[in-house]
């Protein structure tokens, strides 16, 4: 279903590195490459303005892809410099007032639970934890029982930085949906590696980044907006291309979602992220997220087998973040180790998914992420250097 030959053949790095650090930055086919390359060149040529002039409809039409990639349209589509920006300011575009609840799960990102506390602060809103169930996943029941008149916002993050869960987002989506609560969606680490699908999910706001999964590059990221939510927010930072300045005392936001941008941005970086998203549209995310899952899978069993190490990930089905630790090495220590091997593999610190950690007593963890490119050898590879670690 995936030609493995030919993605890997335009992945140069793929003959000389097992990359397993996809959870970090992806490695960059070379459609995504030339594409920015060829831009720059031109920007070189002809200076930055004339350059956009000339490519104006390749650069509208990466909202169209993106659009694609979530089932969404190009109305709903902003870009950003990255995720967090893209959280932010749909985050702080909500109004909020003192005892109005925010709800969210144990497994939420640092960037996004500072935000809430910050807004906590300056409102006197509430921040109220979703607990998980007996899997690790954000409890339904839970929430279901949680929410009342005052619940403002449901907020998650679906693909954990610091592990494989992934927890329920249409089941979430639905029961906000249902009430009538606003719900945002970090999908940072889940754009790219599985289908996304805004319209099944029930979100109405979902920030991702490009340089992730996806395999874009650096510096990019997007925001989906619901168009019946985008009327009622208001971007908490505006210039005059998110709202025309159309008369002395009057400004007028625009009406989709590019209300959310500047005027200024990086044309060669969007330019990178549409070939990306293309990229990944061509060989279709359902057989991405399906050789995601096996390679995980195959990972974790191999490492199941090694004395000493603990797999991490929670959830029924756990996406291509592998967590581990290993008795008497620490994270750290084991990833360099595994660098001077050929192999990239990364860790999460406690700091970052703070209240999982807590509950879990992590501490800093390995976190390996497989994505369709890799090989089984290379998953083999890195077993095999762990298996080399452990006592005997």
């Amino acid at each position: 279903m995936i030609d493995i030959e030919r993605i890997r053949a335009d992945t140069p790095a793929a003959s000389r590195l097992a990359y397993l650090h996809n959870a970090g930055a992806a490695l960059m086919p070379t459609a995504v490459v030339t594409a920015m390359k060829q831009h720059i060149d031109l920007e070189s040529e002809i200076g930055g303005y004339a350059a956009a002039d000339r490519e104006s409809e390749r650069l509208d039409a990466v909202y169209g892809s993106v659009a694609r990639l979530l089932n969404a349209s190009p109305e709903e589509i902003a870009f950003m410099e990255n995720a967090t920006v893209a959280w932010q300011m749909a985050f702080y575009a909500l109004p909020f007032r003192a005892g109005d609840r925010i709800l969210t799960a144990e497994a939420e990102y640092a960037a996004n639970y500072v935000a809430f506390l910050q807004v906590a602060k300056r409102t006197g809103a509430v921040i109220d934890v979703v607990p998980s169930d007996a899997t690790g996943e954000l409890d339904i029941k839970a929430l279901e029982r949680m929410i009342d008149d005052r619940v403002k916002l449901i907020a998650i993050t679906w693909v954990p930085t610091n592990g494989g869960l992934v927890n329920p987002a249409a089941a979430i989506g639905r029961i906000a949906r249902a009430r009538g609560i606003p719900y945002l969606l970090d999908a940072c680490q889940a754009v790219g590696q599985m289908q996304v699908d805004v319209e099944a999910i029930g979100c109405d706001m979902l920030s991702a980044t490009g340089r992730k999964f996806l395999r874009g590059p650096r510096g990019t990221g997007f925001l989906y907006v619901r168009k019946p939510v985008l009327q009622q927010l208001e971007p908490p930072m505006i210039d005059h291309f998110a709202a025309p300045w159309v008369s002395r005392e009057h400004y007028q936001l625009r009406d989709d979602a590019r209300r959310f941008e500047t005027w200024e941005n990086n044309y060669t970086a969007r330019l990178g992220l549409g070939a990306a998203v293309d990229y990944a549209l061509a060989i279709g995310l359902g057989p991405i997220e399906q050789r995601c899952r096996l390679l995980a899978g195959r990972l974790r069993n191999g490492l199941g087998a090694i004395s000493g190490i603990t797999v991490r990930d929670l959830g029924d089905a756990p996406g291509a973040i592998v967590s581990f630790t290993m008795e008497g090495h620490e994270a750290d220590a084991i990833v360099r180790s595994a660098a001077a091997a050929g192999i990239t593999i990364g860790a999460s610190h406690p700091s970052s998914t703070r209240i999982d950690a807590e509950v879990r007593a992590l501490p800093v963890v390995v976190r390996a992420s497989p994505h369709y490119y890799n090989t089984e050898a290379e998953i083999d590879r890195l077993i095999a250097h762990l298996a080399g670690l452990a006592p005997r």
